[in-house]
């Protein structure tokens, strides 16, 4: 209701204020690149709080206007127009030369702060401000991520002001836990369907068997000025044993595992909703926060774990100039474009040694040209602490199973006690903290170590 209360007066503010803005003939029309431009220099110039309210709506209205150019031309008059002022950061300099100190530093730092950061504070004044502006900064990253443009490279520079900014309003303080159940109101329920991006959820029956039986569980942060928004869910699965493969726990016609009974949650989905809110990190709090719930919850659970993807090892497969591979292995590795190659056993034995060593090379040894893992999965959960505890053959033979990931699913332990120090161990040192057996593996379970030979690329 505080939060409902606030937003109807901002809504007065801004409506007392586009009055304000008609009588002094601020609002001149304009519906180009240019028109926004000179709104968003008089927003920066104003002081009153109902003008300024106004403005920052009208700017808003205005870019949703704009098609792809002109909103090119507006990102880019914002990174080259809206920096910092040269003049008073020289200034600023002179005086901290001067006499360094206290005073003059934060001086300099006031200064060099670029002006399109005042310029975004105010635009999120406007009623629905912070959610108009992530709506635009996914805007920005499709045209960083689809222009390769020369002069588009000082949006780079533009973003990093975005995100800077998002990141303090939406850091772990603002944000909300709450567990998503059959009572959740359908307008958020129909958005964990749209939004679930690891395992597709097929319609509302489907949505139901995932979040309404005993052993099931989803949660989801959320944030006051995106009330009915969920910025990133969790699916949980309550389970006997650490799980091999997702297809029985998507199964409609599995039977319900008794709470007592359960020693395992197994996070088996999580989803980023909020394409402008790309890169700054959630999940690492979500899943520490959803194990302390289920811990309270649920005090005999013993495991935490993942069910993951492996999206980016087929790609890695087909484009590496080298595998770790014997000759005689090379052409077996083929048949993976063949469909439902899965349910031929002669065919399945001869790939299944080959694939998890394949696999656990790609997590203990492969790494980008920066030296990064190639895994993003792999990244994301291996940076928040967990152990690579299991490298798992058909665990996904769905199509898309096949298509990204040759059937491979993996475990991450998340060990409590040990999460700090493989954090630390992966964060300073690059090291994967993986279990025996997958390191084991990686020798192909007492095979020689593999030869490195060049797999032409398939088509």
């Amino acid at each position: 209701m505080a939060n409902a209360f606030f937003s109807d007066l901002l809504a007065t503010i801004s409506e007392r204020g586009r009055t304000l803005l008609q009588r002094g003939k601020l609002d001149d029309g304009k519906g180009d690149a240019d028109g926004l431009i000179e709104l968003c220099e008089a927003l920066l110039s104003g002081r009153g709080e109902a003008s300024g309210t106004a403005m920052a709506s009208e700017v808003l209205d205005r870019y949703r206007d704009l098609d792809a150019d002109q909103r090119r031309a507006f990102f880019s008059a914002l990174s080259q127009k809206f920096g910092p002022d040269r003049d008073r950061v020289n200034k600023a300099i002179e005086a901290w030369m001067a006499e360094p100190g206290d005073g003059n530093g934060g001086a300099l730092h006031f200064a060099s702060e670029p002006r399109r950061q005042e310029l975004i504070r105010r635009l999120n004044r406007a009623p629905g401000g912070t959610a108009d502006l992530v709506e635009m900064r996914a805007d920005l990253l499709d045209l960083m991520n689809g222009d390769k443009k020369a002069g588009d490279k000082n949006l780079a520079s533009l973003d990093r002001d975005v995100v800077h900014l998002l990141g303090s309003w939406f850091n772990r303080g603002f944000l909300v836990l709450r567990r998503i159940d059959w009572s959740t109101p359908a307008n958020i329920l129909e958005k964990i369907i749209r939004y679930e991006a690891v395992h597709e959820i097929g319609g509302w029956n489907d949505l139901r068997r995932r979040i309404d039986p005993v052993d099931r569980r989803c949660y989801a942060f959320f944030h006051p000025a995106l009330v009915d928004e969920p910025l990133i869910f969790v699916e949980v699965a309550l389970t006997e044993e650490i799980p091999n493969a997702i297809a029985p726990l998507l199964a409609e016609d599995r039977e319900p595992v008794a709470v007592e009974r359960a020693r395992t949650a197994v996070f088996y989905s999580i989803s980023n909703t909020q394409r402008g809110l790309g890169g700054i990190s959630f999940g690492n709090f979500l899943i520490k926060q959803v194990v302390e719930e289920l811990r309270r919850e649920l005090p005999k659970l013993e495991n935490f774990v993942t069910l993951s993807p492996v999206p980016g090892f087929m790609k890695w497969l087909k484009t590496t100039p080298y595998l770790p591979v014997t000759e005689d292995e090379r052409p077996v590795l083929k048949h993976l474009d063949e469909p439902d190659w899965w349910k031929n056993p002669e065919l399945e034995g001869q790939l299944r040694p080959i694939i998890e060593s394949l696999a656990a090379y790609y997590f203990l040894k492969a790494r980008t040209p920066k030296g990064r893992l190639i895994d993003s999965v792999a990244r994301f959960h291996l940076g928040n602490g967990a152990r690579l505890e299991r490298i798992n053959w058909l665990g996904d033979v769905s199509p898309k199973g096949l298509r990204e990931s040759a059937s491979v699913m993996v475990n991450y332990l998340y060990r409590l006690d040990d999460i700090e120090k493989n954090h630390e161990a992966y964060a300073n040192d690059g090291t994967v903290v993986a279990s025996s057996a997958v390191r084991k593996q990686l020798k192909g379970e007492g095979r020689r170590l593999l030869d490195i030979v060049a797999l032409p690329k398939q088509a």
